[in-house]
């Protein structure tokens, strides 16, 4: 019998009580491993009062009492690496050695917010007028939300509410329910670590969950990772009920590949960028654009046997490059693509369909997939795949290379491979996307810079973490004062100019 999960509520597992729930898989077999409690929009709303009821204690500790807690908790984390590895790949699939990286750029901003009483400091200004100073502070904004992906089921998350927490706030994670156990394991250690009950609630759900998010009085903040589609639905239901909202959706990454390149390096980028994680990536990159046809040549003869290569298997398995994907549904929607891309002419240089992993014959297993002359009208180019799929569209030339990358409505990630300085400067400065690489595939950010990609790409006007994610999860608020002097001057009528 699979195991029934829990909501996790004032420092305390809570059982569900909507009588409806969500089933857990193990990609690797195929099998349900567990059955997750999905809340209704009362059960949301309870936890919700549960996090405005701990936010006026929370919000008047000293940052510094925070940092401490925070600190605890990183220390946690760092003792517990190998059980939440094992978590985030018992339910999602990707191999343990990415697991575990993962968790540690989560662990990079729990780090990061740790600076909290430096990172919250404000200014002031002396005698801006007669006897009058000035100064400004950052308060906490109340009540927050994180809606997570299946995808990186630890890291995501603490690019969230660690920041809000360290802000002042409370928070209430919605970690997508096909991959809960990570989120609930997360919170524990968090008041493990000394946090207040209330201050971090975890509520498992679907759209009714999601929605009484976006709508209920009580929450003032949102932060969204997830598909474009969703993403646009979150920013635009969360803004018309008053909220903050960051939202950050879908991408198609590109890697330029120059004629000049060192091509072994630019393969092996290619490899990890585009097959890591079975491509469940929102920052993987999945369009390689090779300048000139002997660059595209040269490149799909180092990529296609090591595509064909690709030891795909269970993610315990220290032999596995490749892990299954999360669910049979997402296994048949990548399969589709896969199937679309040779139905529109594209060239499928090294075909992962047929992939069968021994002794998991019902596990979600696809094989790397290679695509070589694709055009940008062709669908596999234009719309995200989230799978272990790359395709290759040649060009003549950079300003062609550009300016497929600018035409796109995605603007998430990019990168670029040259020993031309000239070239990656030209390119980093007049590309239309949030994060550039220079012979770096995946440029995400460290924790002390923001993520966050342009277009549609991202909804609302900040990125996660980093000084903006500080921004985000605070309002900014000036005091203007004068002390009595014993000098009364009357009263004045005019727009007070300070002079």
């Amino acid at each position: 019998m699979s195991e029934t999960l829990y909501h996790y509520v004032d420092g305390a597992r809570v059982a569900g009580t909507s009588g409806r729930f969500g089933d857990v898989y193990d990609p690797a077999t195929g099998a349900v491993a567990a059955r997750v409690p999905l809340a209704s929009a009362d059960e949301t709303a309870a936890v919700i009062a549960s996090a405005a009821a701990a936010f006026p204690a929370w919000r008047d500790t000293p940052p510094l009492k925070r940092a401490a807690i925070l600190f605890r908790f990183k220390e946690l984390l760092d003792a517990h690496t190998d059980e939440i590895a094992g978590l985030i790949a018992a339910e999602h699939g990707k191999v343990l050695a990415d697991a575990r990286g993962s968790l540690m750029r989560g662990i990079e901003v729990v780090e990061f917010a740790c600076g909290a009483p430096h990172l919250l400091k404000g200014t002031f200004s002396e005698n801006v007028g007669t006897n009058v100073d000035s100064h400004s502070v950052r308060q906490p904004v109340g009540v927050c939300a994180g809606i997570t992906p299946f995808n990186f089921p630890a890291m995501v998350p603490m690019w969230m509410f660690p920041m809000a927490i360290a802000c002042g706030n409370c928070f209430v994670l919605k970690t997508s329910e096909r991959v809960p156990s990570t989120a609930l394991r997360l919170a524990e250690l968090f008041h493990e670590a000394g946090l207040p009950p209330g201050v971090l609630n975890v509520v498992n759900g679907d759209k009714e969950a999601v929605d009484t998010l976006l709508t209920h009085p009580d929450v003032a903040a949102i932060s969204f990772v997830g598909s474009t589609a969703v993403a646009e639905y979150i920013y635009r239901t969360g803004t018309q009920h008053g909220k903050r909202v960051q939202a950050l959706g879908g991408a198609k990454n590109h890697m330029v590949v120059m004629p000049d390149a060192d091509l072994d390096q630019a393969a092996d980028a290619l490899m990890g960028a585009a097959y890591g994680s079975a491509g469940e990536r929102c920052m993987a990159i999945s369009v390689a654009v090779a300048v000139g046809d002997d660059t595209a040549n040269a490149l799909i003869g180092r990529l296609a046997p090591r595509v064909a290569a690709l030891r795909v298997g269970p993610a315990t398995d220290p032999a596995s490059e490749m892990g299954p994907l999360v669910t049979r549904a997402h296994w048949e929607r990548v399969r589709g693509y896969v199937d679309l891309g040779v139905d529109e002419g594209a060239t499928l240089v090294v075909d992962g369909r047929g992939v069968r992993v021994e002794d998991h014959p019902e596990g979600f297993y696809l094989g790397g997939c290679l695509f070589d002359h694709v055009t940008a009208d062709m669908r596999i180019y234009r719309e995200e795949i989230f799978g272990p799929v790359l395709v290759v569209v040649r060009v003549p030339d950079f300003d062609s290379a550009l300016a497929l990358v600018n035409a796109h409505e995605y603007g998430n990630g990019t990168a670029i491979f040259t020993r031309d300085g000239d070239t990656a400067r030209t390119y980093a400065s007049r590309v239309q996307v949030g994060m550039v690489g220079v012979n770096v595939p995946i440029p995400v950010p460290m924790a002390f810079h923001s993520f966050g990609g342009w277009k549609r790409s991202l909804f609302g006007d900040v990125h996660i973490h980093g000084m903006e994610g500080v921004h985000f999860y605070t309002r900014l608020k000036t005091v203007t004062s004068r002390w009595p002097t014993g000098i009364r001057a009357g009263a004045d009528f005019h727009m007070p100019t300070m002079k």
